[in-house]
């Protein structure tokens, strides 16, 4: 079991070789380190190649000459596979080569003494001996203060702000002749009847041209547009549109 001096690694090694990258624990940038090929590969690869040659001068001694393109393809292609099955050697190997990286890769991260992260030079505070999230710089901390309270202002006067002067109130008229909307004229937008109102001599509320009782008491309307005759002193009928009494010249 590989033990790095942190956690935040990925190991790259291949059989080719063995690399690896070390990422900072705040931003996450990495650092690979230097490529190292491993000695048992080489040694692999030129077995085999000795037994392509040999292969390769009895078919030119038979006669039958192959080519040799699908060795060197498989050869360019190698380092990008990782190996399966690793020998002792190579594993011997592989630990080796993680402890090489180590050293080369701890030379550009710091530990903060305050969380035990590793970070890197970007993310540590040279003047406070720690990293950036224990200690961030102060300029940048002003900076940012300074935004939070910028966007809290900006939504503070958002929210005060009287951005609309319409009435929420407004009603509806319904047309008392097609029973439509009607808009807000002195006629129907639909059917052009009059929306002018009278008043009910009773209770004084408005109602419409056509209707004929008081939305609000009930009186008749049609009975009390027609001025009555009949003295209220002594009961004589007069005929309408009296102004004075005919029994005994009261004003009607």
């Amino acid at each position: 079991m590989l033990q790095a001096f942190t956690r935040n690694y990925n190991d790259n090694s291949t059989d080719a070789g063995f690399q690896f990258t070390f990422n900072c624990d705040i931003c996450g940038d990495g650092y690979k380190t230097s490529f190292i090929e491993s000695d048992t590969y080489k040694k692999k690869k030129g077995s085999r190649l000795l037994g392509q040659g040999i292969g390769l001068a009895g078919n030119l001694m038979g006669g039958k000459l192959r080519g040799l393109t699908n060795a060197v393809e498989h050869g360019s292609n190698i380092l990008s596979e990782r190996f399966e099955g690793h020998p002792p050697e190579w594993h011997k190997e592989h630990e080796q080569a993680f402890e090489r990286a180590q050293n080369e890769a701890m030379q550009h991260f710091h530990r903060c003494p305050g969380c035990n992260n590793y970070v890197c030079d970007h993310c540590r505070n040279e003047d406070a001996g720690l990293c950036t999230g224990c200690a961030p710089r102060q300029e940048v901390y002003v900076a940012q203060a300074h935004a939070a309270a910028m966007r809290r202002n900006i939504d503070d006067a958002g929210q005060n702000a009287n951005v609309w002067q319409g009435n929420i109130e407004q009603k509806t008229t319904i047309c008392p002749s097609c029973g439509k909307p009607a808009g807000t004229g002195k006629f129907c937008n639909n059917c052009g009847a009059s929306m002018d109102l009278r008043e009910c001599p009773n209770c004084g509320a408005k109602n419409a041209l056509a209707v004929r009782f008081c939305n609000n008491c009930g009186t008749n309307l049609e009975q009390a547009a027609v001025p009555s005759g009949k003295c209220g002193a002594c009961g004589f009928d007069n005929p309408p549109g009296t102004k004075f009494c005919g029994g005994c010249g009261n004003k009607l």
